[in-house]
């Protein structure tokens, strides 16, 4: 507890009975959900400093209880803050939190900026009143100050420390608030019989300006089974298409080079030392024994070719002489390459030794201008997916690896790539783009979704609510895991973690001043 919380402990919620509260900038204050304890609320004139207590269960999952101290806003807005904490606390995951707020029903559509007791600090959000809430983890714990803006349909939270020098938390989401709306501070105990409380200085409401000034890349990661979201690196410059490797790191290419990232330690990416190879584009991934890179890089003249390299770096070995050549996949056993390639005037699906040699047609476009793509092995060998335009909008197939017995997987009304089985066969994660979305552009409004791999023995689904396929049933429905302003470099290639559980990913996200 700071100096500044110490002395204000004794006055906190000392306010005179009967006394007119003052709200500062605010308007009032509500007891959102159920509180077995009295909420409290005092606001220092001379400090300009507001101390909140209350107890509540949660912010989180269908509903909450929290004290919110609140005015109505409509239109674009930011709010920024410091928080600290009034004592130890009695529960590592008690909240303060700025919040934007559609209603004040316990079940309200919301996003907030919440610092935990532990550090943790998150952009949360519920898209639909009554639906649960996910969250996006800033990879940075206890910043001393917090802003949220939000413009248009998008909410940024962005980060400061003791310089006060705000950079985007790689933190954000699109989430309409229809006419007006509250804005304010909240803070809840985690436990129905607690009691926390947390002093906000410095509340302000800067000016907003809605200048693009760049696009930052956050590379994130979601658990399939909750759909909690991590930034664990953020930065201005574009990086696309992260691989996850048997030692948990992530590989992804920026600037025309390979980039390594541990997801423990300091979290600094290390470039891959891949000799005169220096335009490597986002069709790479690492081979079944996690001793090898496969790159597709552009530096020899007459387009995109498909190297290996050992995945420490080193000497690139050529495998493609022709170009343009895009790889995709691996076989399970290590000999194999599968990869998207223009011949002869049309692209199509081929593979190759990957020890070298010649290579073998798998299928070709149905038309001069369509298009089959983003071929990955099934961890049993028996299946390549793949996706292709041949029937209209870009769909997900699959095949046997020597081409045959062709089988659309996904029938609806979206654009699908990149199709990408779980390394435990039982699960397809993809990327969805919008109908009138031609190719795989970036800064769209994408989706990555997930369908069970038809046939798989799938003993549990990935989450509450997903569903179980059962042999003879119509298809399951897809599941939506993450909705994102990405598209190419999102996530073209191999991205599941070892254990199946998690999924990595490229968001961007406007930078605005």
């Amino acid at each position: 507890m700071t100096l500044r919380a110490l002395s204000l402990v004794a006055t906190v919620f000392s306010t005179v009975l009967g006394a007119a509260e003052d709200f500062g900038q605010f308007t009032a204050r509500s007891d959102i959900g159920e509180h077995k304890r009295p909420t409290a609320f005092a606001y220092d004139t001379a400090k300009g400093t507001y101390t909140l207590g209350a107890a509540g269960l949660n912010m989180w999952a269908r509903r909450d209880d929290f004290l919110y101290v609140w005015k109505k806003a409509s239109g674009d807005l930011a709010l920024s803050a410091e928080i600290d904490f009034v004592g130890t606390g009695a529960d590592p995951h008690r909240k303060a939190c700025l919040i934007i707020r559609q209603a004040l029903t316990a079940d309200s559509v919301y996003v907030d900026a919440a610092v935990h007791g532990d550090g943790l600090t998150s952009l949360q959000f519920r898209e639909v009143a009554g639906d649960v809430t996910r969250e996006v983890q800033a990879n940075a714990k206890a910043p001393r100050r917090l802003r949220l803006d939000k413009i248009g349909d998008m909410v940024y939270l962005s980060l400061a420390g003791a310089d006060g020098v705000f950079t985007p938390a790689g933190s954000s989401v699109r989430l309409p608030f229809s006419g007006e709306f509250y804005v304010g501070l909240a803070v809840c105990a985690h436990k129905a019989d607690g009691f926390e409380s947390a002093v906000f200085s410095k509340v302000e409401f800067p000016p907003l300006s809605k200048a693009v000034v760049a696009i930052r890349s956050s590379l994130e990661t979601v658990v399939i089974s909750s759909g909690d979201r991590r930034s664990v690196y953020a930065t201005t410059e574009r990086i696309e298409a992260p691989n996850w490797s048997k030692d948990g790191a992530l590989y992804f290419n920026g600037g025309g080079r390979i980039m390594r990232l541990a997801l423990t330690g300091p979290a600094e990416p290390v470039r891959i030392d891949l000799g005169n190879l220096t335009r490597a584009n986002n069709d790479h991934g690492i081979s079944p024994d996690g001793t090898q890179l496969a790159i597709s890089d552009g530096t020899k003249p007459g387009g995109s070719r498909i190297y290996l390299a050992p995945i420490a770096g080193g000497t690139p070995r050529e495998i493609t002489p022709l170009a343009p050549s895009y790889w995709h996949g691996w076989s399970p056993d290590g000999l194999t390459l599968v990869y998207c390639a223009k011949r002869d005037g049309r692209f199509g699906i081929f593979s190759i030794p990957a020890a070298g040699g010649n290579e073998k047609r798998l299928t070709t476009a149905a038309t001069a201008d369509g298009l089959d793509d983003g071929p990955e092995y099934s961890p049993d060998g028996q299946w390549i997916y793949f996706n292709s335009d041949r029937t209209g909008l870009m769909q997900i197939w699959r095949m046997k690896p020597d081409g045959s017995d062709p089988e659309q997987i996904t029938k609806d009304n979206f654009n699908n790539w990149f199709a990408h089985p779980s390394p435990n066969g039982r699960w397809l994660a993809y990327l969805t783009f919008a109908p009138d979305v031609k190719g795989h552009p970036p800064d769209k409004d994408v989706m990555i979704r997930l369908l069970p791999v038809p046939g798989a023995a799938v003993s549990q689904p990935p989450t509450v609510g997903a569903v179980t396929p059962t042999p003879g049933a119509a298809p399951a429905e897809p599941r939506v895991l993450v909705k994102l302003f990405g598209g190419q470099g999102t996530m073209n290639v191999p991205s599941w973690s070892p254990d199946s559980a998690r999924l990595a990913y490229v968001r961007y996200q406007p930078v605005v001043k």
